[in-house]
């Protein structure tokens, strides 16, 4: 296979460590199956794998404008983390103390689920249940920690999750001016382009048939006279029980999620493989993923070959009416901005070590709140706005859609984000503007942390707007 127009750009370290000569047809004709999926990512490969394990005689066909894993599900940072889109704090807000602790207790199980898969279907990913750490730089910064640790308290999960002193934070990792942590204990690292990749060999060796280079145009609800149908370039495919919409950011494309669904822009640098005395000076032997209490997050792992990915979250510019090109997903002042910041935690690195850059949009709904659906009289399924929690929440979302699909009430459909309909964004011009506003606004409060020691407080006009 070639590599594609994408990774010769921006060097997407996950699928090109991987090429191998598998080539997927496209669409040419029309086609009746019984359920068609829009995507060929996380969220669509895992509810096509539920629905064929609980019904093994479905007809079930996935559809991919370009190739499986090529948006968020090939480009993420690698954590399958219990964390959600929508803080602890804000769902005890939004959805009350007692759903809070269903949804949290969910995604840990969904951590857990993912690894059983990995395992019974003996997936080689790069897996390691490493726990993850939320690093506090500087001191000034340890009270978000603690008011944070004391959430989880609230919510009976303080076996999950510990607050760790600077002495024992440096026993996991050695990083510059690091105070203090808090260690989520059930999160993992994974090479998510091997995760994704895998799982769709594992989806097409039960029958389910995966089409590539498959543009969707649009999609048509169904009736109780008619079926759902896709609408590509090549003709229609038309499903007997349901049409799943789950294509994430690239949504925003599609004439009916224009204001439902916006990108927003991450980037990732990844360096060679480090010498030994390097990883000497750093320790993180247990390759715990590392994320910062910055507002634009800084988020690392450790990859199983010895290299160190730093990515950095809103770091490209929204761009106006939700416009995507590839050109935009590598952002060369973010890319310099994150190599600057990973000389700072990391002072045993050169800047000539980092051999790696790539990027992409995550998509985030006006509330940041996942919308995980189904219509029983249109027979359309919709599940998407992970906002950078999809690894695991995709999981979560398939498990969903195949008891929705099959009108079954479980724990997992009774969930605040089931059935959720998020606001609708702001018309343009206001929303590009606050969006550039917001990008200023994070970027100066996050400077202003790292050179005065002066922690965001929570109350300025852009975190109001960004808060979830």
């Amino acid at each position: 296979m070639k590599f594609s127009k994408y990774d010769e750009q921006n060097k997407n370290y996950w699928l090109n460590s991987i090429r191998n000569n598998t080539i997927r047809p496209k669409l040419k004709e029309s086609l009746n199956v019984d359920i068609a999926i829009l995507g060929a990512g996380f969220t669509g490969l895992w509810t096509a794998y539920y629905l064929k394990k609980k019904s093994p005689s479905l007809r079930i066909a996935i559809f991919e404008k370009e190739e499986v894993g090529y948006g968020a599900s090939g480009r993420n940072g690698g954590w399958c983390s219990p964390k959600f889109s929508v803080t602890p704090s804000k769902s005890i807000e939004r959805f009350g103390l007692e759903e809070t602790k269903k949804l949290f207790h969910t995604m840990i199980g969904s951590v857990k689920e993912i690894e059983k898969v990995i395992e019974n279907e003996k997936l080689e990913v790069d897996w390691k249940k490493s726990g993850s750490l939320k690093v506090a730089r500087g001191e000034h910064l340890l009270p978000k920690l603690e008011e944070e640790m004391n959430i989880y308290k609230n919510l009976n999960l303080e076996k999950h999750f510990s607050l760790l002193s600077e002495t024992e934070s440096n026993e996991h990792i050695q990083i510059n001016n690091l105070k203090g942590s808090i260690l989520t204990n059930p999160s993992a690292v994974v090479h998510p382009g091997k995760l994704v990749k895998q799982l769709a060999h594992i989806l097409e060796e039960k029958g389910i048939d995966i089409y590539e280079q498959t543009k969707i145009l649009k999609y048509k609800e169904g009736s109780f006279t008619k079926k759902p149908e896709l609408i590509t370039k090549n003709g229609k495919v038309t499903a007997e029980h349901a049409v799943v919409v789950a294509g994430e950011s690239y949504l925003s494309q599609l004439s009916a999620f224009k204001r439902r669904i916006i990108p927003m822009y991450t980037s990732i640098v990844l360096t060679e493989p480090l010498s030994d005395s390097q990883w000497k000076e750093i320790g993180w032997e247990n390759r715990e993923t590392i994320g910062s209490t910055n507002l634009s997050v800084d988020y690392l792992q450790r990859t199983k070959d010895n290299r160190i990915l730093f990515g950095l979250g809103n770091s490209a510019p929204y761009h106006y009416a939700s416009k995507m090109k590839e050109k935009y997903t590598t952002y060369e002042p973010s890319i310099s901005l994150q190599k600057k910041r990973a000389l700072k935690w990391f002072p045993n690195l050169k800047e000539s070590q980092f051999s790696y850059k790539w990027g992409g949009p995550i998509g985030v709904t006006r509330d940041w709140t996942p919308n995980i659906k189904f219509n029983n009289k249109t027979k359309i399924a919709h599940a998407w706005g992970f906002a950078g929690q999809g690894v695991s929440t995709s999981n979560l979302a398939g498990r969903i859609l195949c008891d929705l699909i099959h009108e079954e009430e479980t724990l997992e459909t009774t969930l605040p984000m089931v059935n959720h309909t998020s606001p609708k964004w702001e018309l343009e011009p206001f929303r590009w503007l606050g969006a550039k506003y917001i990008k200023f606004a994070m970027n100066r409060l996050d400077d202003k942390s790292e050179t005065e020691g002066i922690a965001p407080k929570g109350k300025t006009i852009a975190e109001k707007l960004i808060e979830h």
